[in-house]
């Protein structure tokens, strides 16, 4: 059964820190693209960041890019996303996703269940 599970969301004030996990079990996570996408209140879906199987490849929105960083521990099943300087605009559910092959925007394989994160000014 697959399963991803995302923790570490929780409520900060703007200018701080959060590091977001995701654990995953069920495929073969180190042959898996991994993503980071978000969706605000009232908003649409919005990726954020994607990391390729080995980790040596990562691309960002520009909306995160110099605040955010993705990376992999294929040892540990687990992707994280290391959240800087957070904007009360960075307020979402963050979900973790994976695809076999590089994806657009939602047309993952497999998904999480979401974390909330919560930027206050």
């Amino acid at each position: 059964q697959v399963q991803l599970v995302e923790s570490g969301g929780g409520l900060v004030q703007a200018g701080n820190s959060l590091r977001l996990s995701c654990a995953a079990s069920g495929f073969t996570f180190s042959s898996y693209w991994m993503y980071w996408v978000r969706q605000a209140p009232g908003k649409g879906l919005e990726w954020v960041s994607a990391i390729n199987i080995g980790g040596g490849t990562t691309y960002y929105a520009d909306s995160v890019k110099g605040r955010f960083t993705i990376s992999r521990d294929n040892a540990k099943n687990t992707v994280y996303l290391q959240m800087n300087s957070l904007k009360p605009e960075d307020t979402a559910v963050y979900t973790c996703a994976s695809s076999r092959t590089y994806r657009g925007t939602g047309q993952y394989d497999y998904w999480g269940q979401g974390t909330q994160v919560t930027v206050s000014s």
